[in-house]
């Protein structure tokens, strides 16, 4: 039991965040589902399975949408702020002198280099999965509504330089960078007394970063 406690009081932010992702995304499911089966049954089509509706390409392209531009506004971010500055904000380095991030790596050889770079590949490797499920997806959703109407089907290249996947794209990419600009300038003015993504509630506004 104290076991378990330590391992609670340890884990208990990403515990909770990955309980409400597996939370939300059954619920995805279920209503897309009942949705599913609700225009079948418009069209006097029979309704399908579960299992049938989580492999297909509507619910793949509708989660890998979004999957999608969720890691590349975390990835912009880790790589920007490498960079550029924002005076104020939580999430930037100072606009003077050096920060810890700043250190040169211990480690000099291949995998070592590879470990300092490693946060901002990983999230890029994310962003491009994602990409790639979204397109597989949105070609299969494409193609069993064309199947249906006896239209000519597509292949996943066609798909991704089709109008429609950058415009499922560009609708979702535009709302990640209003939400991180949105939080970069906010934090600048405003507090949440305890969140380490805010400045301590007495801070200056000029005070750049977290610490």
């Amino acid at each position: 039991m104290a076991a378990l406690k330590k391992f609670w009081v340890e884990n208990s932010l990403s515990i909770v965040m990955l309980g409400l992702f597996l939370i939300f995304l059954i619920g995805l499911s279920i209503a897309g589902l009942l949705h599913e089966n609700e225009e079948l049954a418009q069209h006097g089509k029979a309704a399908i399975s579960y299992w049938e509706f989580v492999t297909s390409g509507n619910f793949v392209e509708a989660v890998f949408e979004n999957w999608e531009s969720e890691f590349l506004q975390m990835w912009a971010l880790v790589i920007l702020t490498v960079v550029l500055r924002q005076k104020g904000a939580v999430d930037s380095k100072k606009l003077e002198g050096s920060d810890p991030v700043d250190a040169a790596p211990s480690r000099k050889d291949l995998l070592g280099r590879l470990y300092s770079r490693s946060l901002g590949l990983a999230l890029l490797a994310l962003f491009l999965a994602s990409f790639a499920l979204h397109a597989i997806g949105g070609t299969g959703a494409y193609n069993d509504e064309a199947s249906q109407h006896g239209a000519e089907l597509i292949s996943v290249w066609q798909y991704i330089t089709s109008s429609q996947f950058w415009f499922e794209s560009f609708q979702n990419w535009q709302s990640e960078f209003l939400a991180v600009g949105a939080l970069l300038i906010l934090s600048i003015f405003l507090r949440e007394h305890g969140s380490p993504e805010s400045k301590p509630v007495d801070a200056p506004n000029s005070e750049t970063g977290s610490s």
